[in-house]
């Protein structure tokens, strides 16, 4: 008969999220994962796979909770303008909270990774594309609408916003109070394309 698990694996994973938001990838041991989960290498390995599927686990985690304003505002916001600019006025309180370590997990935990972890590196990489591809269809519609003026080059605009968001990243990491990451967001938002004109 299966011994069953004494750890509730959800709140472990959850640990899990935390410790490699804080510390990166390659810098969270197997050591530091399973005191911070409660959990014996064993447990960790027979529930998880292995580390970095563990990462990757923790990632999605991370997407559907702490991360997941971006989308929300992306899907919400009637035009690409209000979209950009709820996510970068969440992303100053949500990348500055106490509660949890600063700045964005897909930014930051695959910093000075070396090359054993370049699949990791990969997998954010990917994640930041889709959040700038997902930042230009936003810019697309406008575009299409007559929201932005002729010509304007979508691809430039949704680049420039999402290294303010990695940058917003950086910043909160570094100590930025939720009040200067708000006016770094507002500066931000001045170099959007005035609206054509109807």
């Amino acid at each position: 008969m299966a011994r069953q698990r004494a750890f509730d694996r959800d709140t472990a994973l959850h640990s899990a999220v935390l410790a490699f938001w804080r510390h990166g990838y390659e810098a969270t041991s197997v050591a530091e994962l399973t005191a911070a989960m409660g959990i014996r290498p064993p447990s960790l390995y027979a529930a998880f796979g292995d580390k970095r599927r563990l990462f990757e686990e923790a990632l999605g985690l991370y997407q559907e909770t702490y991360g997941a304003f971006t989308a929300r505002a992306l899907a919400e916001e009637p035009t690409g303008r209000q979209a950009i600019e709820r996510v970068l006025r969440e992303a100053a309180t949500e990348f500055s909270a106490p509660e949890h370590p600063p700045g964005c997990m897909v930014v930051s935990a695959g910093v000075n990774c070396g090359p054993e972890s370049a699949e990791v590196q990969e997998l954010l990489r990917r994640q930041r594309e889709r959040t700038k591809a997902a930042i230009q269809a936003r810019f697309d519609d406008d575009a299409a609408a007559g929201r932005l003026p002729p010509g304007t080059d979508t691809a430039a605009l949704a680049t420039y916003y999402a290294a303010v968001l990695q940058g917003m990243s950086n910043q909160a990491r570094d100590g930025a109070s939720p009040e200067a990451l708000t006016e770094l967001a507002a500066l931000a938002m001045r170099a959007f394309p005035a609206t054509a004109a109807a």
